[in-house]
């Protein structure tokens, strides 16, 4: 299964984080088996992800599991649980005894949450046990319920957050940039977007080495990318490249193979 092209959400269980959360949190999830084996049955699949800037945590519940991160393939243990930025194409190696609880959070979650730059997450996996209280692992483990799960990892990211209660200016800024890149259609290019937000381009080409570990020219090529192919694939018929700032459809077809490593003829051959 390949993000985006197809629907990779389709085999797990979702949930939103509480409000006070949910700006840095996308979502909990966890791995559905029944399901896996509706829509896989029982045979061994991967899901390939492209790459989202966006720090994920992985709390193995199931068996060993062989992950891609970038170039490099790892083999994750029964009892290893890890945390990744997804800053390159990820590659997670399914088998049908499968089983994950995820914390997907937004760019700069971590850091609001934890205090934990995301830049150290860049082209590595961590061991989560360096971050998260080997107590609370071994809870979550021994829950039976994905609910259960989720109450144990949000009762313990609330606590921390609530005890972090100054914002923090870089964050903050950095999120306001993301917001109004979004309002503008994604037209704007970096200089336009630090004359809306007062700055210079320096300054904002600082915060987002900061808080995100790319500068926003990257971060929002990611981020279009993402998006139009997300809207071309499920309408293609209507699909319009200038509506994402894009020169034409020739402009488009590029950044797709730039930014999944694949032709959209491949796709629609597959």
């Amino acid at each position: 299964m390949v993000e985006i092209f197809d629907n990779i959400r389709k085999i797990y269980t979702f949930t939103e984080a509480c409000p006070e959360l949910a700006e840095h949190i996308e979502f909990f999830s966890e791995s559905s088996i029944e399901s896996t084996q509706k829509y896989i049955g029982n045979s061994n699949f991967s899901v390939k992800m492209f790459p989202s800037w966006t720090p994920t945590f992985y709390i193995n519940l199931g068996a060993p599991y062989l992950i891609t991160v970038g170039q490099q393939q790892h083999y994750i243990n029964a009892k290893q649980d890890i945390l990744i930025l997804r800053d390159s194409i990820v590659e997670r190696f399914n088998t049908p005894s499968d089983n994950i609880f995820t914390v997907k959070f937004y760019p700069g979650g971590l850091e609001a949450i934890l205090g934990i730059s995301q830049l150290k997450c860049v082209d590595r996996i961590v061991d989560l046990g360096t971050v998260l209280p080997a107590k609370l692992l071994a809870q979550i483990k021994k829950s039976i319920t994905f609910i259960e799960r989720c109450e144990l990892m949000q009762d313990y990211l609330l606590s921390l957050f609530k005890e972090r209660q100054q914002k923090d200016h870089y964050l903050r800024f950095v999120l306001d940039c993301i917001d109004n890149y979004g309002v503008s259609d994604m037209q704007l290019n970096t200089g336009e977007l630090a004359e809306r937000m007062f700055v210079t381009s320096k300054t904002i080409n600082r915060y987002f080495n900061r808080v995100v570990g790319i500068s926003p020219k990257s971060y929002f090529t990611v981020l279009r990318a993402r998006t139009a192919l997300t809207h071309y694939v499920n309408h293609k018929e209507g699909f319009n490249p200038y509506g994402f700032g894009y020169y034409d459809m020739s402009h488009f077809y590029k950044e797709v193979v730039r930014f999944t490593g694949k032709k959209l003829v491949e796709h629609s051959a597959a």
